[in-house]
């Protein structure tokens, strides 16, 4: 019998490439997606079982079933301008679901958890590069969901219910590189894609929310790390609890910053295509600059990006782009 780790967001972006990692080191993942952004033919590499992260009936039905002994959770809402103007479906979605959740797993004997987080709990700063240790003010619901959660966490984690570890991603990208799956929302918020889609020529044009950032081109800058790379991390971070980890919290990024402008140059380069821009106001719950330093994942978990180069994500981004 393969053990068995439920993935709550399983039918997702990050989450397909996590169970497809899992399947690869032997694991059975369960997927747990209520479908309302995820997609099941992203379910490849073990069973979709439909549910809310809320129902605690069901989750602990489907761990009882499966025998689960680990979660990776990935279920939230995650649009940050979705999040400034409905915050109540964030707070809902992110912080009383995933107490919910964390409530019954405990109760059915599942301590270990690896938590999806963000970069977004750490909001603006004058510092050029983001530790674990810099002061967490975020600046959007989105952010202040992903925190709330953190919190939770370790106060669970202090009073001897759990082990966590919380990976704080900076930007997801790229895709498989064996094109079994890959970035696929509705809507498409994500830069890379944004851009491709342009190429593609599903869309007329790519906005740029502001060019008056104090940056060297006036554009947001931002750090991005391979979605592969993201999978990998979390089945070390599952590894680092089954050797005694108690309560983490680690970057996970390339620690190089990017803006907008050279993430639209990187994307003409590899599409080979013409991507046309559109000035726009500054977008409320942005942020000047966001990079990593990711050392703690790397001292902690051993985590070491095997994809570290924008251009092989955009690369990996465009090809399945090109196979949808």
């Amino acid at each position: 019998m393969k053990t068995a780790v439920l993935v709550t967001g399983g039918a997702g972006y990050i989450g397909s490439h996590v169970c497809k990692a899992l399947a690869a080191a032997g694991y059975l993942p369960v997927s747990y997606d209520d479908l309302r952004t995820g997609h099941a033919e992203l379910v490849k590499w073990g069973p979709l079982e439909l549910g809310d992260v809320a129902d605690a009936v069901r989750v602990r039905d489907v761990v009882a079933r499966y025998d689960i002994t680990a979660c990776m959770h990935l279920a939230s809402s995650a649009y940050v301008g979705e999040s400034v103007t409905h915050p109540d479906r964030y707070w809902r979605n992110n912080v009383v679901g995933g107490a919910l959740l964390v409530d019954a797993l405990v109760s059915s004997g599942v301590r270990r958890i690896v938590f999806s987080s963000s970069c977004a709990v750490y909001g603006e700063t004058a510092l050029g590069s983001l530790t674990e240790q810099t002061v967490k003010a975020p600046i959007n619901p989105y952010g202040h969901t992903k925190l709330a959660l953190e919190w939770l966490l370790a106060d669970r984690a202090a009073a001897g219910d759990l082990d966590y570890v919380a990976l704080r991603y900076f930007n997801a990208a790229g895709g498989d590189p064996d094109g079994e799956t890959g970035e696929w929302h509705t809507p498409e918020t994500h830069i890379i894609p944004l851009l491709l889609e342009v190429a593609i020529g599903k869309r007329a044009a790519f906005s740029i929310f502001g060019s008056d950032w104090p940056t060297a081109d006036g554009t947001c800058i931002r750090d991005f790390v391979h979605v592969a790379d993201i999978a990998q991390a979390h089945l070390l971070a599952l590894a680092a609890l089954q050797s005694g980890s108690h309560a983490e919290a680690v970057n996970l990024g390339s620690g190089t910053g990017f803006s907008v402008r050279q993430v639209h140059a990187v994307c003409e380069q590899v599409s080979g295509r013409p991507i046309a821009l559109l000035e726009q106001p500054r977008r409320a719950g942005d942020a000047a600059a966001l990079v990593a330093v990711a050392e703690r994942a790397r001292q902690l978990l051993g985590w070491q990006p095997a994809y570290p180069e924008l251009t092989d994500m955009v690369a990996s981004a465009w090809r399945w782009m090109q196979s949808r």
